[in-house]
């Protein structure tokens, strides 16, 4: 057993398992979204938190309190006690994910290092790892606390950063998981020329994408303009711009996110073209193709729940693959 805990490749599968509820963390937080479930829970409690009420009292306590915000007095005034657990289970768990994360990465954490598995120089990036899964949880709260006051939801811009941020921890987690199950990601040489580069212009492409979708999500932008490829007849939505339109304006939150699906369309298929050997880059190929097809059908079927869900799945994924073929890149690159 202890040899087991000596291996750098185990180290990569704990890795790899981490990554893998980061990604479940991503899904069940859009589905939080989109079942307005976010502001279900008002406080912030992270040790006391992880335990859901227990009786009639706590759940009438817990429902008292989320009567007292805004989103409740202005649109689900209506809601009775078993609609609020229906919502409530939804955040809980998205919270429970997020302190499953601390625990799992945090134990074995301790006993890979313990064993030299993790070497004593490699422990100051694991410590970063864990700090920025920390700092999500804050993120999170953040967020929360911008639709407790005033608004009947959280802001577009909180939401995004606290997407973009699990997404930054994801794509960090699966590169070191990378580097301890394949080496460091430098090595012989055997790809085109500029292709390293190109691959992290994807990586990054996805991700700012992933942030314009979240700017979509958080204005509901998924809801107006409902066709493709024109929007309502027109290139370019109605609207009165001001520089505030662009992080503001549903229509045009959802333009930026079509340009940003169509260079992310011509950037991926071509730089999976040039390294077409490569199996990451028939995973980008593929992970593109069915997300543009998916965008458009959740869009023009007005966002409905599970398509939106797995609207943004296949975005953590492509999100992922593209990851996983700027490493392979890398290491054959000189």
């Amino acid at each position: 057993m202890l040899a087991l805990f000596q291996s750098r490749k185990a180290v990569s599968v704990w890795l790899f398992a981490v990554a893998a509820i980061i990604l479940a963390m991503v899904v069940i937080g859009g589905l939080t979204r989109l079942t307005g479930s976010g502001l279900s829970i008002t406080e912030w409690d992270p040790i006391m938190g992880a335990i859901p009420p227990m009786s009639d009292a706590a759940w009438a306590a817990a429902f008292a309190k989320y009567q007292q915000i805004p989103q409740y007095r202005l649109e689900n005034a209506h809601m009775d006690l078993e609609g609020f657990k229906a919502i409530f289970w939804w955040e809980w768990t998205h919270r429970l994910l997020g302190r499953l994360i601390g625990v799992v990465f945090f134990v074995p954490f301790v006993v890979f290092a313990w064993t030299g598995a993790i070497r004593r120089e490699e422990w100051p990036r694991m410590i970063l790892l864990f700090a920025l899964g920390g700092l999500q949880g804050f993120i999170g709260w953040w967020m929360v606390e911008s639709g407790l006051e005033t608004r009947v939801s959280v802001s577009q811009y909180r939401l995004a950063i606290h997407l973009g941020t699990a997404i930054m921890l994801l794509g960090a987690i699966l590169w070191t998981a990378l580097e301890y199950l394949r080496g460091p990601a430098t090595g012989a040489k055997g790809t085109p020329a500029g292709a390293a580069r190109w691959s992290l212009v994807l990586v990054a492409l996805v991700y700012v994408q992933m942030l314009l979708g979240a700017l979509v999500a958080g204005l509901h932008g998924g809801l107006v303009y409902n066709t493709w490829p024109s929007m309502d007849g027109r290139f370019f939505p109605e609207l009165s711009f001001t520089w505030a339109s662009f992080f503001e304006d549903p229509g045009l939150a959802q333009f930026d996110h079509r340009i940003g699906a169509y260079l992310v369309l011509v950037v991926g298929l071509w730089t999976a073209w040039r390294v077409r050997m490569l199996a990451a880059s028939q995973a980008v190929a593929a992970l593109i193709l069915m997300q543009v097809a998916l965008g458009i059908a959740t869009l023009l079927a007005q966002a409905p729940v599970g398509m939106a869900a797995a609207h943004q799945l296949v975005a953590a994924l492509l999100f992922s693959a593209s990851v996983w073929l700027a490493y392979e890149i890398a290491r054959r690159s000189a």
